[in-house]
């Protein structure tokens, strides 16, 4: 009878089987790319934060809440009949905000206080009018004569309270770095659209501390940012020789960009006409420190914060041309975003290659 031979166990060598392990990780490791690319841009279209919004109407136009279809803005006429006032919810030095109802809606109307800063008033309505999209606070209607701006209205208010609000039970969910990281993001997308805009290159003025800077955007139900006040919206056309100056009074504190310092010492007086004038690249200095704010002090926010180390540290450059613009801050972010995530989702990767 004929023996079978014994059965004999194949053992890889060493080296063969760390280079299959190799093999196999990094496929998993692009396979994970692949899912963070594809997952992110789902993010990002999903969330009304691609380069279009199918939800945009045309030029004049609106639609929101309960009203489905586009609705022509409103003017005077319609405002005083249809809009009812229902509190004071915020005053500044150009204008007091009422929360309003239109059509079983809840909206927005802001009417001037100080006849002095009129211009300041049409300035701002001019901007949200011009500069509509999904950056910018929806325009429901206006009435010049009148001084007033009707607005779509957003109950989790400006970003000054955007810490209370994450830390109420409903929204304690949300209160990762990684939501707030992406807050920052949009933060950062708002300012590029200013300085990359159909209109030309715009510098976000009314912001000469954090507290300041926070009060002109608003915290979406979806939690997402928006600018909601333009008054303070100059043009920047260098091909025109036309820089800025935020405002006419001196500006101290480390918030604020060097350039828009006074320049000559405490010995020589302040005179606005010797002030010299800046580009947008004052945004960029103050984004450092806006972020800070959005990461917070979660799990995880000081990890993020080393990553953005380096764009941070650029973006404090004393000299504005050496600072990065806000597209490249804003690709720097997604990077960033990116890595954690895949580190999160397959952690030791780093150290296995």
């Amino acid at each position: 009878m004929e023996k079978k031979p014994p059965f004999v166990r194949r053992e890889f060598p060493p080296r063969e089987a760390s280079s299959i392990s190799l093999a196999l990780l990094l496929a998993a490791v692009l396979l994970l790319n692949a899912f963070l690319y594809l997952y992110l841009n789902k993010f990002y279209i999903s969330s009304g934060r691609a380069e279009t919004d199918p939800g945009l109407c045309p030029f004049g136009y609106f639609k929101f809440g309960t009203v489905k279809n586009c609705s022509p803005w409103l003017s005077c006429e319609a405002i005083n009949r249809e809009v009812r006032k229902l509190k004071c919810v915020g005053e500044g030095a150009v204008k007091k905000v009422f929360l309003s109802e239109w059509k079983e809606n809840k909206v927005v109307l802001s009417q001037l206080t100080n006849s002095e800063l009129k211009e300041d008033f049409l300035h701002g309505l001019k901007m949200l009018r011009a500069l509509q999209s999904k950056y910018v606070v929806r325009l429901l209607g206006s009435c010049e004569q009148q001084f007033t701006i009707l607005t779509e209205y957003h109950p989790l208010g400006s970003l000054r309270g955007l810490n209370e609000t994450l830390h109420m039970p409903r929204y304690k969910g949300m209160n990762t770095w990684h939501r707030r990281l992406m807050l920052a993001m949009d933060y950062v997308s708002v300012i590029r659209y200013l300085h990359s805009s159909p209109l030309g290159t715009f510098v976000m003025c009314d912001s000469n501390d954090l507290d300041k800077v926070l009060s002109q955007y608003l915290l979406t139900s979806d939690f997402h940012v928006l600018v909601n006040d333009l008054d303070a919206l100059p043009l920047v056309n260098r091909s025109a020789g036309r820089l800025v100056k935020c405002g006419h009074r001196e500006l101290q504190g480390e918030f604020v960009a060097p350039e828009q310092r006074w320049p000559y010492g405490e010995e020589v007086p302040f005179e606005d006409d010797l002030m010299p004038p800046y580009d947008e690249k004052t945004d960029i200095w103050k984004i450092p420190d806006v972020t800070n704010f959005f990461l917070g002090h979660v799990e995880g926010s000081d990890i993020v914060r080393l990553h953005l180390f380096d764009i941070h540290a650029a973006c404090k450059k004393k000299d504005p041309a050496e600072r990065p613009s806000a597209q490249e801050v804003l690709d720097a972010y997604r990077k960033v975003l990116t890595l954690l995530v895949r580190e999160a989702a397959l952690p030791g990767t780093r150290e296995m290659l």
